[in-house]
């Protein structure tokens, strides 16, 4: 009795999920997946590698080689 009840369910639950993926798809959900990503990223904002000069921690500041690791 149990499996009359079930089977039914799953399939109307799967298609719903269909359903939901192609009104996603028709309504451009899917058109431009890594804009959104790329466009919290400020492209004008170099990341700061060096430290304070007090900084005994911090590579040297000063020095060029230091920054390459030489």
């Amino acid at each position: 009795m149990s499996l009359l009840l079930l089977i039914p369910l799953s399939i109307g639950l799967g298609l719903i999920g269909l359903c939901a993926f192609f009104w996603a798809l028709k309504n451009g959900q899917f058109d431009d997946p890594d804009g959104a990503a790329w466009r919290i990223i400020p492209p004008h904002h170099p990341l700061e590698m060096e430290g304070k000069p007090d900084d005994k921690l911090a590579p040297d500041t000063q020095d060029g080689n230091a920054r390459r690791g030489l």
